[in-house]
């Protein structure tokens, strides 16, 4: 190995154990999972490693940064499968990024080279020449910059421009079908079971019910999570977040390995059986794009990372979940939302030609553009004073072919980078050189 590779394998190794110390202390088999389904593949492990990637951020010096493109509201860990459908606020089926754990402020420009890396290491895994994979991250580009331009020019609603069933077609209209087929009941019946009359959580693999003293807890806490609830989006009815039973439960994706998590069963819109509904209580990471903003503003305002979390989701998604809110448990924060029956992610499986990617890109150019430019009524907007769309354009000004070309360029780069890392990061565990977690 030339010494280039090794320093290299030693800064991949040290990032991810200064990352997730805590966790790997917390939870060493769960991150054997975790760092296991990295090894799979380039695109797996980029998926799991954020760290390293803003590590990478920070000695970059980025061209598209100003005063004020710097500190926008980003999604953080934005890549080709962070995309899927939700029933928004005003009970409407929208497709739009999704799973905003590692939401905060920073460069915008941080969430395009996040995603159109991503967009490289699938076309190079889908066997796509390198002209075609520049010329689809070119299309996502252009889409985005287009998209900004018409939130600039336009002073209609920027909910009209929410990807739904009456205005898609392609790969986002067919998956916001399939989320239109899921119901409740078949969601409910995966997770529970009636007896006696009643509903209750099952004790599996992914599951196991509360101690005493730690049902208490956790009950204590979503009574207080209640009050984070924008009023115009609590229920007024006085069955409604009755709880039936509490869970505590594993499972959740490459992100979350380790993270403590609790599910809770409420009584719902009324109480007949189906319309039961289950809560995510689930702890809150931290963000990998803060170890590069070291903004003490930023820091100072959140509570905690449960507490970041939402207040960030509710600045990127425009009529967010109304059951998003925070919890607090042992000085540790929680997010807080529904596990609804109508999310769906994107697959990319079966997306395999160019000519079936090009307007979904266009439309995921146009999904990010949303998230960075619309916001949420309750968002707090305290941290982002100006619009954002107004900054972007302004950085970007005359130069759209020479930002394209920039980030594209990143694009190529960076994802032969993060092949190279796989590799380095698979050969490293293997050897048991991850500081706290051997690979058996």
């Amino acid at each position: 190995m030339s010494s280039g590779a090794a320093k290299r394998r030693q800064q991949v190794i040290d990032v991810l154990a200064h990352a997730f110390d805590d966790l790997l202390r917390t939870d060493p088999r769960g991150f054997r999972t975790k760092f296991r389904k990295m090894a799979a593949d380039p695109f797996a492990f980029y998926r799991g490693s954020a760290c390293l990637f803003y590590a990478d951020m920070a000695e970059l010096d980025d061209r598209w940064a100003d005063d004020r493109t710097s500190r926008v509201w980003i999604h953080g860990d934005l890549h080709a499968e962070n995309f899927g459908t939700y029933m928004n606020a005003e009970g409407r089926l929208v497709f739009d990024v999704n799973d905003f754990d590692e939401a905060y402020l920073g460069h915008f420009s941080w969430d395009l080279r996040r995603f159109v890396a991503s967009l490289a290491l699938m076309g190079w895994q889908k066997a796509l020449p390198e002209d075609e994979v520049r010329r689809l991250a070119a299309v996502y580009l252009r889409a985005y910059v287009d998209q900004v331009r018409r939130y600039a020019e336009t002073d209609d609603d920027l909910e009209e421009f929410a990807l739904r069933l009456d205005n898609t077609e392609g790969a986002v209209h067919a998956i916001l079908q399939v989320a239109r087929a899921q119901n409740r009941i078949d969601l409910l019946e995966s997770m529970t079971v009636v007896s006696d009359h009643e509903r209750r959580f099952v004790d599996d693999a992914t599951a196991r019910h509360l101690n005493a003293s730690e049902r208490s807890m956790v009950l204590a806490a979503f009574e207080r999570y209640l009050e984070t609830i924008p009023p115009d989006k609590r229920s007024s009815r006085r069955v409604f977040y009755d709880v039936k039973d509490v869970v505590a439960s594993t499972g959740f994706g490459i992100g979350s390995a380790g993270l403590p998590a609790y599910n809770v069963l409420i009584e719902g819109f009324n109480q007949a059986l189906e319309n039961d509904i289950v809560l995510s209580m689930k702890q809150g990471n931290h963000p990998a794009a803060s170890q590069v903003v070291k903004d003490k503003r930023i820091r100072d305002v959140f509570e905690h990372d449960g507490h970041r979390t939402v207040v960030s989701q509710r600045a990127l998604q425009a009529h967010a979940d109304p059951f998003l809110g925070w919890a607090t448990i042992d000085g540790t924060g929680f997010v807080v939302d529904e596990l609804s029956p109508y999310e769906t992610d994107l697959d990319w499986s079966d997306i395999t030609e160019p000519e079936e990617m090009e307007p979904l890109l266009e439309d995921l150019g146009r999904a990010t553009a949303k998230v960075h430019c619309a916001s949420d009524e309750d968002s707090d907007e305290e941290l982002v004073e100006f619009q954002t769309e107004e900054a972007i354009l302004e950085v970007i000004g005359d130069q759209e072919e020479k930002f394209v070309e920039d980030l594209v360029g990143f694009a190529m780069s960076y994802a032969e980078t993060v092949r190279n890392d796989h590799a380095l990061f698979v050969d490293a565990f293997r050897a048991g050189e991850i500081a706290g977690l051997s690979a058996t």
